[in-house]
């Protein structure tokens, strides 16, 4: 895969995670990131509340700055960003089969992939176009060209979701980096002062040039939201055998 010259600005953001709910906490995290651990669910007071208890952690993660970043803007399609998405619920559904159990048609809906977009859209009543995608590492990466492209064709604006969290026990020793629960939203726009850039250069499966790559052990979606947050002018993330480079204007 190859991706040149995908530039873009923010015209608003938002992030959540346990004991980072405020835009200064961030900016704090941003200086000196230090390790996201559990905590109690997001309020997601904007959505009804026979919506929001279908929503799982996971869920109202995304749901919580999807609310904040549009601040009532309807009418915009969103891009929602997840590597592993509902797989808790997914392994709760497996257990329920493998005892032999009724696999409760409610816990398979939530499990799939778009069930926060979905919730989401129902709650606002808004039938903008929203989709939702999962890449492996690079998932932040493709939701931005995802995103991009619907600028391209002609959007005002494309909300992107970015949300995870650590895998369940029963999954964590396919962990491949310091999984943590997050989620932040870009309101994107076509590109104008301070725009952000993206490109990736193509397969590099022999690592070659790493030396410019910052080692990092977080999840792809925190490296970029550090990468945006810190005002830094430059990222280069690898993400399996492709290379990620992230600038922004100045």
């Amino acid at each position: 895969m190859r991706v040149d010259g995908l530039k873009f600005s923010i015209a608003a953001h938002s992030a959540w995670a346990p004991g980072l709910a405020t835009a200064e906490a961030w900016t704090g995290w941003a200086q000196a990131p230090a390790r996201i651990g559990e905590g109690a669910d997001p309020a997601v007071s904007a959505m009804p509340p026979m919506l929001r208890r279908r929503a799982g952690f996971l869920g109202k993660m995304a749901l919580e700055v999807a609310y904040r970043c549009l601040d009532g803007r309807t009418d915009i399609p969103a891009v929602f960003c997840s590597r592993h998405g509902e797989v808790a619920r997914a392994v709760d559904l497996l257990g329920e089969l493998s005892r032999g159990d009724p696999m409760s048609p409610t816990g398979f809906g939530l499990a799939v992939h778009n069930a926060s977009a979905g919730l989401f859209s129902i709650a606002r009543t808004d039938r903008a176009n929203h989709m939702a995608l999962s890449a492996g590492a690079a998932t932040v990466e493709h939701g931005v060209v995802e995103a991009c492209g619907l600028l391209a064709d002609g959007a005002p604006m494309v909300l992107l979701v970015v949300y995870d969290c650590a895998l369940p026990a029963a999954l964590a020793h396919f962990e491949d980096c310091d999984e943590q629960p997050f989620a932040w939203a870009w309101l994107m726009t076509a590109p104008g002062a301070h725009a952000i850039g993206l490109a990736c250069a193509g397969a590099d499966p022999d690592g070659a040039g790493d030396g410019e790559v910052a080692p990092s052990t977080q999840p792809g979606g925190l490296d970029v939201l550090r990468f945006q947050l810190s005002g830094a002018p430059r990222l280069v993330r690898r993400a399996g055998p492709q290379r990620w480079t992230w600038t922004r204007d100045v």
